[in-house]
């Protein structure tokens, strides 16, 4: 719909957007159904039901809320308090799949609401330094060792968190010290299966920040996995960032420069029969959703249509004809596996556990949020929120006698190592262990 669309006239003005958030925050005063989904919400209903003058005429008029009444600032808090996850979205009776004539897309709304803050210069300072993951990136991977020391040092944390926003509450993921491209060209593919008996497909890899410039092992997993299975990747040249941080900064221009670049880059890659694999659930979810509405290219929407979460790719694979399950490496009895919220907003279905379970493990998964969702719950500014969003999955984790814990989002990943005591293995590390795959140093 236009009101949602980031290419329509009206997308950056404010009054029509305040129209669009009245209308939207009746709807959802009315139903309810996302009051325990997170802060904004909750913060909504609230300050609705703190204006209600309660003098109702009739029954009919009960529970009758006027949502005009908000203020601005009100607005505002509604907006600085959704991080994204995307799931009230996934619940929603009134999404455009289930035909509604009263089509309401939160996250969207909130998207749009804080582009005009951007517009306006209210975004924080800190998440746009945040968004820049390039620059800081090729920047610490350059100095990892000094870089990571000085992550961990309290008085150097606390000017971080002065400088750039970045709680000093925060363990902060290690920078390697080379990067998964340099890794990736560097290697000598010729004597995998897919090689050496036959391609079964092909696939353009998107690596990621987080695997290209902090654990790359989980790319030289993707790797070691996919060729045992005879699917050949390729490391397209070109891509940047997937351009996430800039939209959680407000700023629409930044983001589609990223897109533009990484859609020339990987298009013509799907033109010639590749998919594009992307071992992070945030990354997969702004090619395939955010990258179509946000560019509105043919191409951009044939990115979109041929990306694929890793998982969910080899599980596609599995049902043409069987992966291969000869697991003589390391496997576990039981797993604990998250269900990251950005791979729930997908709708493909608990794909990694369907993987992880091919090894024989008993997966239990658990939906609950780790409410890190990008740069969010980095930021000083959000950090008591987000644990307290986080606690009911960090109990979990803790209270849990799995063998192993499992997740797919490495900064969530991170956020319970942090918080639960307990270091989380990503499915690609899990599979490439049972086949026997030598552990990347």
């Amino acid at each position: 719909m236009s009101i949602y669309d980031p290419l329509a006239p009206d997308y950056l003005d404010p009054a029509a957007a305040r129209v669009e958030r009245d209308r939207t925050f009746q709807v959802c005063s009315d139903c309810r159904l996302c009051v325990r989904l997170c802060p904004s919400f909750k913060s909504l209903f609230e300050m609705i039901d703190a204006h209600d003058t309660g003098d109702a005429d009739s029954l009919a008029d009960l529970g009758a809320h006027d949502v005009s009444v908000l203020t601005d600032a009100e607005h505002d808090r509604v907006v600085s308090e959704c991080y994204q996850c995307k799931l009230c979205y996934v619940v929603c009776p009134y999404t455009e799949e289930n035909q509604q004539e009263w089509v309401i897309d939160f996250p969207r709304l909130m998207l749009r609401s804080l582009a005009i803050q951007g517009q306006d210069g209210k975004v924080s300072h800190s998440a746009k330094l945040l968004a820049q993951t390039d620059l800081q990136g090729k920047v610490a991977t350059t100095f990892a060792p000094l870089v990571n020391r000085v992550n961990k040092l309290g008085f150097a944390r606390g000017v971080m968190e002065k400088v750039t926003g970045i709680s000093k509450e925060r363990v902060l993921p290690d920078f390697a010290k080379v990067r998964f491209s340099k890794w990736f060209r560097g290697r000598n593919p010729a004597l995998t299966p897919a090689a050496t008996e036959g391609e079964r497909a092909v696939v353009a890899l998107f690596p990621s920040c987080m695997v290209e410039y902090q654990d790359p092992s989980i790319g030289r997993d993707l790797v070691g996995v996919y060729e045992r299975n005879r699917i050949r990747c390729e490391l397209p040249e070109g891509e940047v960032c997937c351009g996430m941080p800039w939209l959680d900064a407000g700023d629409v221009d930044k983001f589609r420069e990223h897109a533009a670049r990484n859609v020339a880059a990987l298009a013509p890659h799907v033109k010639e029969g590749r998919d594009i694999v992307v071992p992070q659930p945030t990354c997969a979810y702004v090619l395939k959703k955010e990258y179509p509405d946000f560019l509105g290219t043919d191409d951009a929407k044939l990115v979109g249509e041929h990306t694929f979460d890793t998982s969910e790719y080899l599980m596609l694979r599995h049902k043409e004809a069987p992966l291969d399950t000869e697991f003589e490496g390391q496997t576990y009895e039981t797993i604990l596996w998250q269900h990251a919220c950005h791979a729930r907003a997908q709708q493909m279905g608990p794909k990694s556990k369907q993987l992880l379970e091919l090894t024989g493990a008993k997966v239990t998964m658990i939906e609950r949020c780790s409410a890190i969702d990008g740069t969010w719950g980095l930021r000083a500014e959000n950090v008591e929120m987000a644990k307290k969003i986080s606690k009911p999955l960090m109990d979990k984790v803790r209270e849990s006698d799995a063998q192993l814990i499992c997740g797919d989002c490495h900064l969530s990943n991170n956020a319970i190592a942090e918080q639960a005591g307990k270091q989380p293995s990503h499915p690609l590390h899990v599979i490439a262990r049972a086949y026997g795959i030598e552990e990347p140093s």
